[in-house]
């Protein structure tokens, strides 16, 4: 007897028997079900007081035999057979509902997450006569409307009226699939991403942040092929989402050939692991992206070593979770810096690798504190560039001093701390440094990691707090980078704000961002704005005790003086 799967306990031998007859039958290639399958189906399911079902591949041949309960049908391992981007499995799946309910929920999601050609629902109608029939394919991506579902229903309709053509009707399914999957491998082979966020009863602005998180997914070098959205009075404590939203990012993940998932808040090792496991797919939160921005573009050693340091860090308390989901939380994205060898290893070696890291930063941060006594000695004041990432501080730093720092229209473009001189009036010199920039729920572990790219603003003598004038968040991104700064015990600094992208703001939006009334106002790309910039600086220098700036002539004499002095010095007397 061939194998009868499911819920067959409590049946007799001769339903048991009557099943295995199924195997049996053959459909035409061409019919979607025939008028003696749909009887026999119906009948047992009658009989029995359960759904029956069966798979069919393309020649008509019956390769299981499934027998479910009165609500639905539980499916047994198909395999990978014929399934991939551009090909359905080959099978269609084609079963009885006892109730007389249309095509469930359940029939639909295992339509789309099994690639089947097609599935099916025959209603079981008094004394066993088969009732009507309604079906269900997937559409191909361009045929999707926004927020529809990926299927189309036909039905309900007579068997006996069945005369749609099934070997047609696959074909023509799969040659758009494959034209489609073909377009969009051709416009973009970055890894396709979907943006899960999560809003609770009491929190705002989750419009605003997956915003931002796709600008994040941008940067990281992510295709973003879909945001999915959920307002809960609290997050589920194992799956973030509800169980129904999750089954819909499995159908929508599958559907749209998805590589990754990315939340918008960051998760708990155990939901991280638990998402993972029941879409198999790589799960990111956003630490662990902002964490591969940094890996990417940080480009000193020690940014290096700070980027490894936090993911590490990161790393540490999912050691015991990952398991066999190690492979796609680890490499690629998400997973760059240290690499995928040094990623993998576990709890001891871990820890040991972070005190060495650590012990590799103290060092640095001994070098950097000379670099900076020594500028102190030369009585040079430090001006420091701070902001909200993106708002034009590295494009302000080349414009102010004809540097060439790397500034794209990218989150977290700069990483590593980058220090220029610049005259202002008077020919006075002082060092303006550039740094990382800020953003709003920035992990507080990830903070202290990149702690040392910070110092360089403890010895800072004025911030500018550069804002990005014409975006329509300037406002919440100032009041993120004023308690940045708090955190930081650097708000006995004194600040100038330097509206930037002026050219792109209105007047209104200008108007609204002049905290104090004597913010600064340029346009570092367009170069505008720059010399009343410079007058500022030095005034606001002045009123902060550095009145005595030194010329840029006195300050290379000193400088020179002091080497031939130290020369003279190391010469040994004939």
């Amino acid at each position: 007897m061939q194998t009868i799967h499911g819920h067959i306990a409590g049946l007799k031998p001769s339903e048991l028997k009557s099943l295995a007859y199924l195997y049996r039958r053959r459909l035409a290639p061409h019919q979607i079900l025939s008028p003696e399958l749909a009887r026999n189906l119906s009948e047992l399911s009658h009989q029995i007081g359960r759904q029956i079902g069966v798979m069919v591949d393309r020649r008509g041949a019956v390769t299981h035999v499934i027998v479910g309960d009165t609500k639905r049908l539980f499916i047994p391992e198909l395999g990978r057979a014929r399934a991939g981007r551009q090909r359905f499995r080959g099978l269609r799946l084609l079963h009885t509902h006892v109730s007389g309910e249309p095509l469930s929920r359940d029939d639909l999601t295992d339509l789309s997450l099994l690639r089947l050609d097609l599935v099916a629902a025959l209603q079981v109608g008094d004394a066993g006569f088969p009732g009507t029939l309604e079906y269900a394919t997937l559409l191909p991506p361009h045929a999707l409307r926004e927020d529809a579902p990926p299927y189309r229903v036909e039905g309900p309709v007579r068997v006996h009226a069945l005369h749609e053509d099934f070997t047609e009707l696959i074909a023509a399914l799969e040659g758009e699939f494959a034209e489609a999957t073909g377009v969009v491998q051709a416009l973009d082979e970055r890894p396709r991403a979907i943006l899960v966020g999560v809003e609770e009863a009491s929190e705002r602005g989750l419009d605003r942040r997956m915003q931002e998180l796709e600008r994040l997914a941008d940067t990281a070098g992510l295709a973003v092929i879909d945001t999915i959205v959920q307002r809960r009075r609290a997050v589920d404590p194992r799956t973030v989402v509800g169980k129904g939203k999750l089954d819909e990012l499995l159908v929508r993940s599958m559907y749209l050939e998805a590589d990754l998932l990315v939340f918008d808040r960051d998760l708990s090792p155990s939901q991280g692991k638990t998402i993972a496991d029941r879409t198999e797919l790589k799960v990111l939160d956003r630490t662990q992206l902002i964490l591969d921005i940094f890996a990417q573009h940080a480009l000193s050693r020690d940014g290096r070593l700070q980027v490894e340091l936090a993911q590490l860090k990161y790393l540490l308390p999912r050691l015991s979770l990952m398991q066999k989901s190690l492979s796609r939380l680890t490499g690629g994205i998400g997973g760059r810096g240290p690499g995928e060898t040094k990623l993998e290893i576990r709890g001891r070696r871990a820890r040991d690798r972070i005190a060495r890291l650590q012990k590799q930063l103290k060092e640095l941060a001994s070098k950097r504190q000379l670099r900076r006594e020594n500028r102190e000695r030369s009585g040079v004041p430090v001006v420091a560039l701070v902001g909200y990432t993106n708002a034009g501080k590295s494009t302000l730093l080349n414009a102010l001093t004809t540097a060439d720092v790397l500034a794209e229209d990218k989150l977290f473009a700069t990483l590593d701390t980058t220090s220029r001189r610049m005259s202002v009036p008077d020919a006075r010199e002082v060092v303006v440094t550039d740094t990382v920039g800020f953003i709003e729920h920035l992990p507080v572990d990830l903070l202290r990691a990149f702690k040392a790219t910070l110092e360089e603003l403890q010895d800072a003598d004025l911030l500018l707090h550069v804002i990005d004038a014409a975006d329509e968040h300037a406002e919440l991104h100032a009041r993120v980078v004023d308690e940045v700064l708090r955190d930081l015990e650097l708000d006995h600094i004194p600040v100038l704000d330097v509206l930037n992208k002026t050219d792109l703001a209105s007047p209104e939006q200008l108007a609204a961002m002049d905290r104090q009334g004597n913010a600064a106002r340029v346009s570092a790309q367009e170069r505008v704005g720059l010399e009343d910039l410079m007058r500022r600086v030095e005034s606001a220098l002045q009123a902060s005790g550095h009145g005595n700036v030194k010329p840029r002539w006195k300050v290379e004499s000193e400088a020179l003086m002091a080497r031939l002095e130290a020369e003279a010095a190391q010469e040994v007397p004939a």
